[in-house]
């Protein structure tokens, strides 16, 4: 094995140290190839800790100006890709530092005073996910809207409703679609929810105890848009449950596109023929030139299973970590991260392909009508007879019987036949086997029935519309 000469001195917290660093221990240590993104909620961060020392006293007015505009200097050149990135200064904290040194001397060392790396860092990450929370509320917000819209055009659209996917009931497809908007909405309230918790600020705990200076943490968490701080120290630093909590959600999210996109796969498959992707979301075959992939549905079902495991790696990160900040921590930022960009993505995917979607009335409507879908609807017909619903359940289940062994559907199989299982049974139930009056049956609150559904409508749209 290459053996490679030791970095040479210079660490930021070298000064207890009397050897250089191994070569191989600064890149496995090293974080700065991910968390360069959090750079914006650094400098944040930092230009706020500045004014704050100066405000306090601790630092002199002139000592505050300096580093300030230090700290600007060093945000431009992050923005315009001339800082460059060195495996010997670690992260994100010590790749700003060591820059502002470089521009302004050693009165950048003050920078640091009441602080450490461990409040730092939990400070700029829940400030960079705060952000990325707001994002995925926007997105899931325009996957609803699209789903909405695209209802509104399907009311009167019937498919058959599955379970055990086997022809169940017929269903409304406005209906089917308004089921993903109710999920997404929870998925949007689950994101309310952690909000709060998340916009807490840490900064100020310091390593982990506080800190002897006079600082103004509940003004830093004013001017950093925080609604309050972290009120334990020791918790301040340590505190990950807002990286699981978004974890959770976002595997939440995926599990839910993941199951729209298996119903979109089948859907579009040449079997079902139900719908139609846009082209715009499907590949070829390099080889069957007729084949049209629905890549999109495929990918992101693939990827909730990346962003679910994610959640169970930061689950064993956390798991046995005693108090207080521990390194296993910097493991949290690849994974929160993969995860952020991953249900964004998807969610912009899917806000633009659902109002894509075209879908075979024709060939919906047969599936609707075969399978026996409204058998269900027989056996109520004789309950509005008197007959307990068990009996009229077995009742119905000897009819279908009947159809099956001759070949026959519930409408084409003659009256005298269902009257010699049940002479109750009269000319008017073949009203009560049609496809859409089995859909408009089900009147009930939340039912697929036609007006039902177009209440639903109404009420998805005052929902949208209300969105912060």
């Amino acid at each position: 094995m290459n053996r490679e000469t030791p970095s040479a001195p210079g660490k930021l917290w070298g000064g207890r140290f009397r050897e250089p660093t191994n070569v191989w221990v600064e890149r496995f240590t090293a974080s700065i190839q991910y968390d360069s993104r959090l750079f914006r909620e650094d400098i944040r961060a930092s230009q706020t800790h500045c004014r704050m020392l100066a405000r306090q006293g601790i630092l002199t007015e002139e000592e505050g100006r300096r580093i300030a505009v230090g700290l600007a200097q060093v945000e431009e050149e992050f923005l315009q890709g001339k800082m460059p990135f060195r495996m010997e200064l670690e992260d994100i904290h010590m790749h700003v530092e060591s820059r502002l040194k470089e521009l302004i001397g050693p009165v950048a060392g003050k920078l640091h005073t009441a602080r450490s790396r461990n409040d730092q860092v939990a400070t700029d990450l829940r400030l960079y996910l705060r952000g990325e929370v707001d994002e995925w509320s926007e997105g899931l917000w325009q996957v609803q809207q699209s789903l909405v819209t695209l209802a509104g055009n399907h009311v009167e659209t019937i498919l058959p409703g599955f379970t055990h996917l086997q022809n169940a009931q017929p269903v409304s497809l406005a209906h089917h679609l308004l089921a993903y908007f109710e999920m997404f909405g929870r998925d949007r309230e689950r994101l309310q929810g952690l909000r709060p918790r998340l916009n807490r600020l840490p900064l100020g705990a310091a390593a982990l105890a506080g800190t002897p200076f006079p600082i103004d943490r509940e003004w830093v968490a004013r001017e950093l848009g925080f609604d309050g701080v972290c009120h334990n120290s020791m918790d301040a630093v340590s505190d990950r449950d807002f990286v699981l909590e978004l974890a959770f959600i976002g595997s939440v999210v995926m599990n839910h596109l993941s199951r729209f996109s298996e119903e979109l796969i089948l859907w579009s498959s040449s079997p079902f023929g139900f719908c139609e992707l846009p082209d715009a979301f499907c590949t070829g075959s390099s080889i069957m030139p007729q084949k049209k992939n629905p890549d999109i549905p495929e990918l992101v079902r693939g990827k909730s299973g990346r962003v679910t495991g994610h959640l169970m790696s930061l689950f064993m990160m956390m798991k046995g970590l005693p108090l207080a900040y521990n390194r296993d921590m910097q493991e949290d930022k690849e994974p929160i991260f993969d995860v952020v960009d991953t249900v964004k993505g998807s969610l912009r995917l899917y806000a633009d392909l659902v109002p894509g979607l075209k879908f075979n009335k024709e060939k919906m409507f047969s599936a609707a009508a075969a399978g026996f879908t409204t058998a269900t609807d027989l056996a109520d017909y004789l309950v509005k007879k008197g007959v307990p619903f068990r009996e009229a359940h077995e009742i119905t289940g000897r009819i279908v019987g009947i159809c099956v062994e001759g070949n026959q559907t519930l409408m084409t199989l003659p009256l005298s036949v269902m009257q010699q299982v049940d002479g109750r049974i009269a000319e008017d139930v073949k009203d009560v086997l049609q496809v859409d009056a089995s859909v408009n049956a089900r009147a009930s609150q939340g039912g697929t029935a036609f007006t039902m559904v177009r209440a639903a409508l109404e009420r998805a749209r005052s929902e949208l519309e209300k969105r912060s």
